[in-house]
């Protein structure tokens, strides 16, 4: 496996080709889905032709710092999920997204807090990263917990993208979170 972070309970690595089959798994959960999609999977095609072509391409990109990583327990290698770690398609390198998308039967034991630690950890001390942020629906109260939990500041409010609006609790928008390496050195 190759190991991109390790912390206490779980190793996170690169996505390979091979990987297309965890991650249509991980979409097909309605529970999962259920503030991204309004609870649709994506279709397994999509996965393959694009959702994964794109993974792999950002490691290119990015030299394999930034991207996507598969989230896997250190005792059996069970697959967790996935956490994000990126910036913008056109953004600066230290200015990057924090994110995670979970197996249910990972929720509520603390691998989304410890894998964003992890990775703000990576990101300030050794990828020149200056800001980190993360959005969410405003009705995702689980992920605002997460983002507040690791210091981040809600610092904005942000209008629904136009394909999000039939989601329960769209009406009310998304947050965004932020964090800078400056509060991170100071937590």
């Amino acid at each position: 496996m190759d190991t991109y972070l390790e912390t206490e309970r779980m190793v996170l690595r690169r996505f390979t080709a091979d990987d297309a089959d965890i991650l249509i798994e991980l979409d097909s959960d309605p529970a999962v889905m259920r503030y991204l999609s309004g609870g649709v999977p994506t279709e397994p095609e999509v996965v393959r032709e694009r959702y994964l072509p794109n993974i792999l391409a950002g490691y290119e990109k990015w030299g394999g710092d930034l991207g996507l990583f598969a989230a896997h327990e250190k005792d059996g290698g069970a697959f967790i999920g996935w956490f994000i770690l990126r910036p913008e398609p056109e953004g600066p390198l230290d200015e990057v997204e924090l994110g995670y998308r979970l197996r249910q039967a990972a929720w509520g034991r603390g691998y989304a807090t410890e894998g964003s630690r992890g990775l703000l950890g990576k990101a300030f001390t050794k990828l020149g990263v200056r800001m980190v942020w993360a959005e969410t629906m405003t009705v995702n109260a689980g992920s605002r917990n997460i983002m507040e939990k690791l210091g981040m500041t809600h610092t904005e409010t942000i209008p629904t993208p136009p394909d999000m609006e039939t989601i329960e609790g769209s009406e009310h928008g998304g947050v965004r979170y932020e964090i800078t390496k400056e509060q991170w050195e100071q937590r």
